[in-house]
């Protein structure tokens, strides 16, 4: 396998690099058995994990060394083995298996293909420790894209620069603040009813802007490693609808009950936790839509998305929390 890879070799598919020459054996085996089979493969490669296969070849399992070799020899590889497993999919390209890397910090990976059957091995080697950098600096940059700067722009520039450059996007949450402030102002008899309702405002906004951001950027990352092809918007919504929906209902419910606990008003915990359930969806809902819908117009996703979206989610958030909080006040 040649280690030469340079920058440009970095959208090469991942198997191009891989290695098929891997040990494996087979979660029926003993440890007595696997022990036989690893003496007498003839693999040329560095052996850093054993991968476990089923009857089909297809990847089932890891185990490590040690525990390997500490496990009495009649016991069976499948009781023994771990099934928690990281695997790149061999549709990868090298850039993306990259990513493994540095996010899950393993020495090597399996490749795997769409039915699960073990295709090769690329570990750690094959990347150079520039390559590495380059790819942990761009997340750095990424990261700041999301919040409006982008680095490159600010960089070296005199305090004037840097001020017409930044401030345009704190006039984003300067008019989401103000706006904010007036439907606040708009629902004053709604809080005249209770006014515990003002007591977790910043908690559901805070709420608010934490979902749409973790889901911006969530999609942001998906839209440049995948190809945004027709039915991607839908399943991307319905896939961080769902995981946002759970972590929804567990803050409703703790807040909702400490509202209870301290209040002992069940009518404003049901509000709150009402509001939060549905303030965090539509988060949600902006944190994809959005940067797709800035993408669609060709507009800079990066640095724009961040921004609008934390704004929007806010006024969204006090329109759900207020309204649902009259609707239910006056039923």
């Amino acid at each position: 396998m040649d280690h030469s890879i340079k920058i440009e070799d970095l959208n090469d598919p991942v198997m191009k690099h891989a290695s098929t020459d891997f040990v494996s054996i087979y979660s029926d085996n003993t440890v007595g058995e696997a022990l036989d089979c690893i003496r007498n493969c003839q693999t040329q490669s560095t052996i850093l994990y054993f991968y476990v296969l089923d009857g089909k070849a297809r990847l089932v399992g890891t185990i490590q060394t040690r525990r390997l070799l500490t496990s009495p020899l009649d016991v069976k590889i499948e009781e023994i083995m771990s099934k928690n497993l990281v695997v790149i999919p061999a549709s990868a390209t090298l850039v993306e298996a990259l990513e493994f890397f540095i996010f899950h910090r393993y020495l090597a990976f399996p490749i795997t293909d769409d039915h699960e059957k073990m295709l090769g091995v690329i570990d750690i080697n094959v990347f150079t420790e520039e390559m590495i950098d380059i790819e942990e600096q761009g997340q750095v940059h990424s990261v700041f894209d999301t919040l409006g700067i982008k680095i490159s722009e600010v960089r070296h520039k005199s305090p004037w620069s840097v001020f017409r450059y930044r401030f345009p996007w704190l006039l984003a949450t300067i008019t989401s603040g103000t706006v904010c402030a007036l439907l606040v102002g708009f629902f004053e008899a709604t809080l005249a009813q209770s006014l515990v309702l003002a007591f977790f405002l910043t908690l559901v906004l805070g709420l608010g802007e934490s979902v749409s951001m973790q889901t911006m950027a969530i999609t942001v990352h998906s839209m440049h490693h995948s190809k945004a092809e027709s039915g991607w918007y839908f399943q991307t919504m319905q896939r961080e609808l769902t995981r946002t929906f759970l972590m929804a209902l567990a803050c409703a419910f703790i807040v909702g009950f400490i509202v209870v606990v301290w209040k002992n008003d069940f009518t404003a915990g049901l509000i709150i936790s009402s509001g939060i359930l549905t303030s965090l969806l539509f988060a949600c809902f902006l944190g994809v839509s959005l940067p797709y819908s800035l993408h669609k117009l060709k507009l800079d996703v990066h640095v724009a998305s961040g921004p609008l979206t934390l704004a929007l989610a806010d006024i969204c958030t006090v329109i759900v929390y207020f309204s649902l909080a009259a609707f239910i006040l006056s039923s």
